[in-house]
């Protein structure tokens, strides 16, 4: 998907007993093993590791203590998203696919800095009940109650991202889904995947 390329971005995971794990700073993902990520306190205070705690690890404590729901953040710096946060100040949802992953529209927060608490401000703020935010210039931050949902929302996103930019390309006008096919959506997918009950009747109703 290249939602990051070598080190670039985090991610971060409430346990159920209240740990935070956070990846490392600087650290290819591809040669990390298990006992690099460093296992730390909501307030920071590491537990278990011996590297160097992402730089942005002020930013998702915060998150996760302003948003007890949220057990998972991917930071990612994916190019089709952060390039919509550069030309407006929302990505509407033109694919059922988005609201699907993400609940609904993706907002585009203030430009913040790497390494500073203000990018996980700006999250907090601009999230609203969307699972993810573009922070502008910089990348995204995904979030869910589960680092699975919280992998969808990143994903999804710049796929529904890429189809934007390629919309635009051919028109100025572009097709967004009602509020209403948006609940619609977000109902519906409640209901993927296996084991789940059918789908109501009146949930796939033309709206």
């Amino acid at each position: 998907m290249g939602l990051s390329r070598f080190q670039g971005g985090n991610v971060s995971m409430r346990m159920p007993s209240g740990e935070i794990l956070v990846t490392p700073s600087g650290m290819i993902y591809e040669d990390m093993v298990a006992a690099d990520v460093l296992v730390m306190t909501i307030d920071g205070r590491i537990i278990e590791g011996e590297r160097a705690a992402s730089v942005d690890t002020e930013a998702l404590l915060y998150i996760f203590k302003k948003m007890p729901p949220i057990n998972a953040v991917i930071h990612t710096h994916q190019p089709f998203a952060t390039a919509v946060g550069l030309v407006t100040d929302e990505l509407p949802c033109i694919v059922t696919t988005l609201p699907n992953a993400t609940k609904g529209p993706v907002k585009v927060c203030p430009f913040s800095s790497a390494a500073s608490v203000e990018m996980g401000i700006q999250t907090v703020e601009n999230a609203g009940d969307s699972l993810a935010v573009i922070l502008k210039c910089h990348g995204v931050m995904a979030l869910g109650s589960t680092l699975k949902e919280a992998l969808y929302s990143c994903i999804y996103l710049e796929e529904a991202a890429k189809t934007y930019v390629y919309a635009h390309s051919m028109s100025d006008k572009v097709a967004c889904l009602s509020p209403e096919q948006v609940d619609q959506a977000v109902g519906i997918f409640k209901y993927y995947g296996q084991g789940k009950a059918a789908i109501p009747q009146d949930l796939t109703k033309k709206v």
